[in-house]
C-alpha cells in the first residue's frame, strides 16, 4: 500500500493492516500476524490455514489482546517466537497468555500457550483454533486420532456438515501432496472440529472445549491453563532434481470454461428505517434498475401498520418485483399474527409479489448441545401464511445464515423458493479472511442444492457488515471503523474492497442458478451511498454502487465460465450483454496482479494480452462475438 490515502479508498479506513512476518524453517513457511500463525505452507502448498490462540467473550466476540515482550529469532533453517498476550475483560478482569512458537528444518512446528488470570476470567472459549483449508481438501481422506487413542480413517466432509464431523480429538492427519503427510497433534484439552463453511469461512475449524459444555465459563484465578499444538510433516518423496528458480512470476492465466447459465436477478434491501431515504433517492433507484426490492418487517422491532404505507410508496416507484420478509413473533395465534399483517398490507395498498416468512426465534442459532427454543412447527407457520396471503408467492428458509438453515432444515413442500443469507465477518475480520470466504460459497450453494434439489433459490441480503447476530445478544458497534468480527458497520463496505467482494461473490454463486441475489440496501449503513468522511466515487456513491448497477443490468443474460490459474487471487466470467460479450475480471488481493487474457479475442479483433490489475480492481473487457 503506497499511502494511507490509498488505503482509505480501498478499505474505507486509513488504518492499514500490519503486514505479517514471514517465518521459515526448511521447506516450511508461516506468516506471524498479531501473535498467531497464518498460511502455513510446506514446499509452497498450504498445510494449515491458521493456528491461533483465541479468547472469546460471552457474545462470541473475539478479544484483541495486547502483545508485549515479543521476541523473534530467525536463523537459516529454524525460527522461534515468544511473547505475552494480555486480555482485559469486564469488571477489571485480566488474562495473560505466555506463548512460545518454534520450528526447525528437522523439527516439528510447536505452538505452546500458558494462560493465567489473577482475577478469574469469563469466556465462551479460550484456547487453540486450527484451520484446515477447503480447496483441494474437502472430500479428501483424513485420519482422526481420538482422545482414547482410537484411530478413525475417514474423509473431510464434502457437503457441509451441520454439526461437528469429528469430536474427542487429539490429532488429525492428512495428505498435503503425494508423498507429504501432515499430522497436527493437540495437547492440553479435548478438541473437536466444526465445518466452518456453514458460516462461509473457508476452513474446517478444530477448536478446544466442546460446544456441548456450558458457556460462558470461568477460568479460575491463579490456575494455569496449558495447551500445545505440534505439527509434524513427513516427506517421503525422492529428492527432486534442481530446477532454476523462476525469477519472474508468470501472469495469472484466464481461459474459457465449459459451464454456462443465466445471471441472477439483483435485489436491494429496504428497511422501515430507510424507507423515507429510499423515497428521496427515487431517481437513483431507477438508475440502478434492480429486479427486486426486499422489504424487511419485524414487529418485535416496532414495525407496524404505518410501515406498510411507506413500503407502498416505495413499491410504486419500482418497476420490478417486490418481496416482503417477515420475522413472525409467534407470541399469539399464528392465524391472528399473519392475518393482522395481511390487513395492514391491504389497508396500505401494499401487495408484494412474494413473502419470505420465518419465526423470529429462528434467527437465533442453536449450537450443538443447546436446547432448541420454543417455536411452533414450521408447517403450521407456512399454513397460516398461505391462509393470510393466499395469492402471494410464499418462500421460506432462514432470515439469518446458511448455518441455521443447515441445522434446522425447513419443510420445502409448501414453499415456492428457499432463501438464506451469509456474512463474512462472523469469526474473523481481517482482509484476507473476508476475501477467502468467497471460496466457501460454492460449497454452500451445492449443499443447499443437495437438500432442496432444483427448488428456486435466493441468497441475501448478504453484506460485509453484520445485519444480525444469531450467536450472541447483539451485533458489535464499531464507532472507530475498525476491522472487527460481528460488527454492524464495516469500513470496507465504503471502499473499493466491497466492489471487488461483490463481483467475486457473484462469480462464486453463478453455478447455483440463483433466482435472486441481494448484496446491499439502497441507503443506510448497508447501502450504496457514502456518509461523511467515507471514500466516494461520483455523486456520493460508494464504489459498491457501480458493481450493483452493473450486475442489475446483466440480470437474465447468459454467463460463461472462466477458469483462473490462481482463483485465490483473480476471478472472472463472461456475460453475453446486449452490446456483446464482456469479460469481467476482478483482483481479490491487496497487490497488483498481471493477468493473461490471451485466450480471448477482444472486440477490437486483437487477441487480449496481459492486463495489470491494481489491488481489488474490477475490469471489464469487450470481446468479439
Amino acid at each position: 500500500m503506497s499511502s494511507t490515502a490509498d488505503a482509505f479508498m480501498l478499505f474505507g479506513t486509513r488504518e492499514v493492516e500490519e503486514p505479517p512476518i514471514r517465518l521459515k524453517a526448511g521447506k516450511l513457511t508461516a506468516d506471524l500476524s498479531e501473535g498467531n500463525l497464518r498460511t502455513i505452507t510446506y514446499d509452497g502448498v498450504e498445510v494449515l490455514r491458521a493456528v491461533s490462540y483465541l479468547v472469546r467473550d460471552r457474545d462470541w466476540g473475539t478479544y484483541a489482546p495486547r502483545i508485549a515482550d515479543l521476541v523473534i529469532d530467525q536463523t537459516d533453517d529454524a525460527f522461534s517466537v515468544s511473547y505475552t498476550a494480555h486480555c482485559h475483560g469486564p469488571q477489571a478482569t485480566e488474562l495473560a497468555i505466555a506463548v512460545r512458537i518454534s520450528a526447525g528444518a528437522s523439527a516439528p512446528l510447536t505452538f505452546e500457550a500458558q494462560a493465567i488470570s489473577t482475577s478469574g476470567f469469563e469466556t465462551n472459549r479460550c484456547g487453540f483454533c486450527i484451520l484446515h483449508p477447503i480447496v483441494g481438501v474437502a472430500g479428501a481422506p483424513v485420519t482422526v486420532e481420538h482422545a482414547d487413542g482410537k484411530r478413525l480413517d475417514t474423509w473431510f466432509p464434502d457437503l457441509i456438515e451441520p454439526w461437528q464431523p469429528f469430536q474427542n480429538m487429539r490429532a488429525i492427519t492428512h495428505t498435503v501432496m503425494p508423498g507429504v503427510v501432515a499430522r497436527c497433534g493437540m495437547e492440553g484439552d479435548v478438541f473437536e472440529m466444526e465445518d466452518q463453511r456453514n458460516w462461509s469461512d473457508a476452513s474446517y475449524k478444530t477448536y478446544v472445549r466442546p460446544l456441548a459444555l456450558p458457556w460462558p465459563y470461568q477460568i479460575p484465578a491463579d490456575e494455569t491453563v496449558t495447551q500445545r499444538i505440534i505439527l509434524d510433516i513427513e516427506d517421503t518423496r525422492a529428492k527432486p532434481p534442481s530446477v532454476p528458480a523462476d525469477l519472474e512470476p508468470r501472469p495469472i492465466l484466464l481461459t474459457p470454461g465449459e459451464r454456462r447459465g443465466g445471471m441472477p436477478a439483483i435485489g436491494l434491501l429496504v428497511t422501515p428505517e430507510e424507507a423515507d431515504a429510499v423515497l428521496e433517492a427515487k431517481a437513483t433507484l431507477s438508475d440502478i434498475g434492480p429486479q427486486e426490492l426486499l422489504f424487511h418487517f419485524d414487529p418485535a422491532a416496532g414495525h407496524g401498520a404505518d410501515t406498510f404505507k411507506r413500503f407502498a410508496e416505495v413499491a410504486r416507484l419500482h418497476a420490478g418485483r417486490s418481496t416482503l420478509e417477515i420475522a413472525l413473533p409467534c407470541k399469539r395465534s399464528l392465524d391472528a399474527e399473519t392475518l393482522e399483517i395481511a390487513i395492514w398490507m391491504r389497508d396500505a395498498g401494499f401487495k408484494p409479489d412474494a413473502i419470505i416468512i420465518s419465526p423470529s426465534v429462528d434467527r437465533q442459532s442453536t449450537p450443538p448441545g443447546s436446547k432448541w427454543p420454543e417455536c411452533p412447527p414450521l408447517e403450521d407457520v407456512y399454513a397460516a401464511a398461505k391462509a393470510a396471503f393466499p395469492d402471494i408467492r410464499l418462500g421460506g428458509g432462514m432470515l439469518s445464515y446458511f448455518t441455521e438453515l443447515n441445522r434446522k432444515r425447513v419443510p420445502s413442500a409448501p414453499l415456492a423458493f428457499i432463501s438464506h443469507c451469509t456474512n463474512p465477518i462472523v469469526h474473523t475480520a481481517d482482509d484476507l479472511s473476508v476475501m477467502q470466504t468467497l471460496e466457501a460459497l460454492p460449497f454452500i450453494t451445492r449443499s443447499v442444492r443437495s437438500i432442496y434439489g432444483d427448488k428456486p433459490y435466493r441468497i441475501g441480503p448478504s453484506t460485509i457488515p453484520m445485519r444480525q447476530n444469531p450467536y450472541g445478544s447483539r451485533t458489535m458497534d464499531n464507532p472507530h471503523g475498525a476491522r472487527i468480527p460481528m460488527a454492524n458497520s464495516d469500513p470496507r463496505h465504503n471502499g473499493i474492497f466491497a466492489e471487488a467482494f461483490a463481483i467475486g461473490y457473484v462469480i462464486k454463486v453463478l453455478d447455483a442458478g440463483l433466482e435472486c441475489l441481494t448484496l446491499s440496501a439502497l441507503t443506510g449503513p448497508f447501502g450504496l451511498f457514502a456518509g461523511q468522511d467515507e471514500p466516494v466515487s461520483q455523486g456520493g456513491r460508494r464504489p459498491l454502487f457501480k458493481a450493483v448497477r452493473a450486475l442489475a443490468a446483466l440480470a437474465g443474460c447468459e454467463w460463461l465460465e472462466c477458469d483462473s490459474s490462481n482463483a485465490s487471487q483473480v476471478l472472472a466470467f463472461v456475460a453475453k450483454a446486449k452490446e456483446g460479450p464482456v469479460l469481467h475480471v476482478v483482483n481479490i488481493t491487496s497487490t497488483e496482479k498481471q493477468v493473461d487474457i490471451g485466450s480471448f479475442r477482444r472486440s477490437d479483433k486483437l487477441m487480449g494480452g496481459v492486463l495489470a490489475l491494481s489491488p481489488y480492481e474490477v475490469l471489464s473487457v469487450a470481446l468479439a462475438d
